[in-house]
């Protein structure tokens, strides 16, 4: 094993503890000496890759965050375009990143354990539209930040409902449903309930 292979290898074991503390206390609440423990190293260790748990959380908020550019961008990573129409739920991977921490997205639902990542993640969104939307956003007459505000909150929307459900969907299935939404043509028309008073 080469030094750099250790050196990630005692990181993600001290961001899994993080992770798997915030689960149970606030972050302020947690100590280095749970986070080594919980991680099996000790406080040298720590000491060699961050100097506070701020810092441990800083790296891991940027193991997530870049992980979940990565996926967002997989479906047309080496293409210069992206048909929706040819899209398939396999090419959608941002689902599989979600699932792949989904203890870290849980616990920061659950308990606002991070205040500001969800906005955060929302931002990210919004960048990576404008971004890689740019054709698409250059030929509407939609003002481009309220555009891409739409694309941004409605992913997060569906990633929200999804971690508030308990993940009891897989993600090979909410790629299949995102893929549905996206297929939805604007000229279908809308089916109004309308309720006679009286009816319950």
């Amino acid at each position: 094993m080469t030094v750099d292979r250790r050196i990630n290898k005692s990181k993600m074991a001290l961001m899994d503890a993080l992770i798997l503390l915030m689960e149970q206390s606030p972050f302020e609440k947690i100590t280095i000496t749970e986070i080594v423990q919980h991680a099996n190293l000790n406080r040298g260790t720590f000491y060699r890759h961050y100097q506070t748990k701020d810092e441990l959380l800083e790296d891991l908020i940027d193991n997530v965050l870049n992980d979940f550019m990565r996926s967002y961008r997989s479906p047309y990573q080496n293409i210069d375009r992206l048909y929706v129409q040819e899209l398939t739920a396999s090419k959608i991977k941002i689902f599989e990143h979600v699932y792949a921490y989904s203890r870290f997205y849980s616990s920061i639902v659950s308990s606002n354990a991070i205040p500001g990542f969800q906005q955060k993640i929302c931002d990210v969104l919004k960048q990576l539209a404008k971004e890689d939307l740019e054709m698409t956003l250059a030929k509407s007459d939609v003002e481009p930040d309220l555009l891409t505000s739409y694309y941004a909150y409605a992913i997060f929307g569906l990633i929200m409902e999804w971690i508030q459900a308990g993940f009891k969907y897989t993600p090979a299935y909410m790629a299949e449903q995102l893929i549905q939404i996206l297929h939805i043509q604007p000229a279908d028309p809308i089916v109004l309930k309308h309720h006679s008073e009286g009816n319950a």
